[in-house]
């Protein structure tokens, strides 16, 4: 069985593996909460991490993860802030991007009174059928309720609970739609899947992601960051700068090596044997593994302009 085989039989039993888990698991999540400022949180539960903002003029939520999770995740957030909102508070979200984990809330925080926004493009990417060739998974539309109300094509800035919040959206990433938050006053940036933290990242080539999109992306945040900034990533553990950073020089020399030795002639049996990625496995081997990264790599750099 050769090495494109193997990638591809490995990926569909543990997708298979995984979506059984899903069905069954949703009652085992635990949503933690991470505090960063008194008003700002990471929520971890399963998908996307969840940022929260709250104070007198509203709650202001960062993606919403998954439907099932979603009354643990409004649980959450009623602990959190308890005494420290009014009692018929304003309710935003906002999605970062247009994937399932991140926007599979939208529906019923809508019924909960929340205004959902997002870029123009993640609304076009919910209200059709999307194919996405990585996880082999054909998406169908989303119901009307989970579609974004307020759609933008560049930046908003919300002048709220005291902070002025940039959402700022940058050329084709991840994906087309992609949106980071920056809270100028606190210092704090929701980098939503442009950062990866636990795992190689998931870049969404069908949904209008490209590699040097996400290296672009991830310098891009780099020029609003200080030592003292906290980033919330899409996917693993708080950061900061310096994370960010080694983030965006995995994401460049690993599309570079991969890139030459495509010009090279190499095919992907040989490029996935030559190990492009060794010196950042023990950091970032989590659910996307080297072999399945490298061949987004090899796609990318395959792929004509």
């Amino acid at each position: 069985m050769n090495t494109c085989v193997r990638i591809v039989v490995t990926f569909l039993i543990s997708l298979i593996a995984a979506t059984i888990s899903l069905a069954q698991d949703f009652d085992k999540v635990q949503i933690n909460a991470v505090k960063l400022t008194e008003n700002i949180y990471m929520l971890e539960g399963q998908g996307g991490n969840i940022g929260l903002f709250f104070g007198q003029q509203g709650t202001f939520i960062i993606d919403d993860q998954f439907a099932p999770l979603h009354e643990k995740i409004i649980a959450k957030i009623k602990e959190i802030t308890a005494g420290s909102v009014p009692e018929n508070e304003n309710m935003f979200v906002i999605n970062t991007h247009f994937h399932g984990d991140h926007t599979g809330g939208n529906e019923l925080m809508g019924n909960a009174g929340a205004i959902i926004l997002a870029h123009e493009n993640v609304r076009k990417r919910l209200s059709t059928e999307q194919v996405n060739k990585f996880f082999n998974r054909t998406t169908p539309p989303s119901p009307e309720g989970a579609l974004p109300i307020i759609t933008f094509t560049g930046d908003l800035t919300f002048h709220i609970n005291g902070d002025s919040v940039k959402v700022h959206h940058v050329a084709p990433a991840h994906t087309d739609g992609d949106a980071i938050i920056y809270f100028t006053k606190a210092n704090v940036i929701h980098a939503g899947d442009i950062l990866f933290t636990s795992s190689y990242p998931v870049i969404d080539l069908d949904g209008g992601g490209s590699v040097a999109g996400m290296i672009r992306a991830a310098e891009e945040i780099m020029g609003l960051c200080n030592e003292q900034t906290k980033l919330i990533p899409g996917h693993g553990k708080l950061t900061d700068k310096a994370g960010l950073a080694r983030f965006r020089e995995m994401l460049a020399t690993t599309f570079m090596r991969v890139s030459n030795l495509v010009e090279e002639g190499k095919t992907l049996d040989e490029i996935v044997a030559a190990k492009p990625t060794a010196e950042f496995d023990q950091e970032y081997n989590g659910f996307v593994s080297p072999e399945r990264f490298i061949g987004v790599l090899y796609r990318d750099a395959t792929t004509p302009n």
